[in-house]
């Protein structure tokens, strides 16, 4: 399989976009501004990004691909579902106390983009259905009921971090959060044994 070249210019669009747009919000950053910290021009950007959505949305599916590696590096050992759950905790928790921790990428993008029906919006909800079914799935491998219930759970737990993280002691905000998945794994491992 041929691996696709990508351009220099492309990844420093990308790149520049990606530090800005996460760091400002996505409407507050025009073009002017990310062609001039990408030192290309206007025609550049546009031969690589017909519009800024889809610089946008692109964007996004960098920061997706960026969480899906260090959830399958979590993975690829294979460890137990629930030894797996808690270190994805943990990647999450410790993302939380980065130096430069602004939220959730997506809650942010879906805020700034509320139509269900626009691509950026479409992206976010791609991202978050691939998160959920990654979860749900591992805790499948848990206890008897269904997982479904735990799978939301974890990820209505893993927002209001993520959202709570960037207001207060993200310390704090992480422990809780890790000690909120440690529950939902009490419970299916419980109704394991039960």
């Amino acid at each position: 399989m041929q691996k696709i070249q990508v351009s220099e210019a492309r990844s420093r669009l990308l790149a520049t976009a990606t530090r800005i747009f996460y760091a400002e919000g996505l409407h507050s950053v025009g073009i002017d501004r990310i062609v001039a910290e990408a030192k290309v021009t206007r025609a550049t950007l546009y031969r690589h990004f017909p519009g800024k959505e889809d610089l946008v949305v692109a964007y996004l599916r960098g920061v997706s691909e960026m969480e899906r590696d260090g959830i399958g590096k979590i993975l690829s050992g294979n460890p137990p579902a629930a030894d797996a759950l808690r270190a994805i905790a943990g990647f999450i928790a410790e993302s939380i106390q980065s130096a430069h921790f602004r939220g959730c990428a997506f809650l942010n993008a879906a805020a700034e983009y509320p139509d269900p029906k626009h691509p950026v919006h479409q992206a976010v909800l791609a991202h978050r259905e691939w998160f959920l079914r990654t979860i749900t799935d591992l805790l499948a491998q848990i206890g008897d009921t269904p997982p479904e219930p735990a799978g939301r759970h974890f990820v209505l737990l893993r927002d209001g971090a993520m959202a709570s993280g960037c207001l207060t002691d993200a310390a704090a905000v992480g422990e809780t959060f890790l000690q909120g998945v440690e529950g939902i794994l009490q419970f299916r491992l419980d109704s394991a044994t039960t």
